[in-house]
């Protein structure tokens, strides 16, 4: 005999006047397992790896990392000619030659020696001092971009790279102002107490030279073909700041139009370039150089260096991905 199929009872018919019955309120969700992880790391205090610190924080880091950034500029420019026979020799040999270079061709097949007194020493202080900037800005250009391997595998303030590769370029820089200073007694300009102004002077465009460098890192981060670009850019740059010529003299006689000529005085490379020529050479006396020229450089110095900073810091968690 067939079993009859049972079916569940149908529901009680609504009766008139009576409000229907109200649905179950639905359960709760359940925590999914992307919820879990962000819980936990709440509940022990965990935070995310690599994100950006406060700026005050950021500032407290780099300094704590102060003795790393001084051994690691050391470190890179002790390696730079340690596979050249000559070594170190070459740290002041390569402003030298390049100063060689320029006061042939400049000086002496275009002339641009005739009204310039002291024209040596002026050559080789501006190609010193430019060399500074120039090689701060090329090699900030590559500090994160070409420190991959150690921007992945140790965890530290970004900034401590292009701020070591600018405090490498001073290193070398004041090796080459020995040799500056025996060129300057050898074509007889005398040492005066105007000479500490280069002090000041180098802090300046140290800081400078920092602050842009921490620019183009960031910059050359993102898209490293800049490094191609940059070589161009500063070759332009040092044809402005009279680095071989005087531009005063240039200039003198020639109706230039005024925003051209203000951006020249602005320039801040020659800024640089002639604070150090007016502190050194004895027939720039200082007492002839305008005063807004410190201005300026103290104002260069403070934009770039504070605005590179702040800068490089607003992208500190992007360096290393991707």
């Amino acid at each position: 005999m067939s079993q009859a199929l049972h079916t569940p009872p149908p529901p009680p018919a609504q009766r008139d006047g009576e409000a229907p019955e109200s649905a179950p309120a639905p359960a709760p969700a359940p925590a999914t397992l992307s919820d879990a992880p962000a819980a936990l790391a709440a509940r022990y205090g965990l935070t995310v790896s690599g994100a950006r610190p406060t700026l005050p924080a950021y500032v407290r880091q780099l300094w704590a990392r102060r003795h790393f950034i001084t051994a690691f500029a050391t470190a890179k420019l002790t390696a730079q000619y340690s596979q050249a026979k000559l070594g170190q020799v070459w740290q002041v040999a390569t402003p030298l030659l390049n100063a060689a270079v320029y006061y042939f061709i400049f000086g002496v097949l275009i002339g641009t020696k005739h009204g310039v007194p002291d024209y040596v020493p002026f050559l080789v202080t501006g190609v010193f001092v430019w060399t500074f900037t120039q090689s701060s800005i090329m090699a900030g250009t590559r500090a994160i971009s070409g420190s991959l391997g150690l921007v992945r595998a140790l965890h530290f303030p970004r900034a401590a790279l292009p701020v070591s590769y600018a405090l490498q370029q001073l290193q070398q820089l004041l090796f080459s102002m020995a040799a500056l200073v025996v060129i300057l007694l050898s074509f007889g300009v005398p040492v005066g107490a105007s000479w500490l102004l280069a002090v000041p002077t180098l802090a300046l465009q140290f800081t400078f030279n920092a602050g842009v460098a921490m620019i183009v890192a960031r910059m050359g981060a993102k898209t490293p073909d800049l490094a191609q670009l940059m070589p161009f850019v500063l070759r332009t740059w040092m044809y402005v700041s009279g680095v071989m010529w005087s531009l005063d003299h240039l200039l003198s006689g020639r109706d230039m139009p005024r925003v051209v000529l203000l951006a020249l005085e602005c320039n801040p490379a020659a800024i640089y370039i002639d604070l150090m020529r007016f502190a050194l050479i004895d027939s720039f006396h200082a007492s002839q150089l305008p005063h807004h020229v410190w201005a300026l450089a103290v104002g260069w110095a403070l934009l770039a260096g504070v605005g590179g900073f702040i800068y490089f810091w607003k992208a500190e968690e992007t360096y290393g991905r991707g």
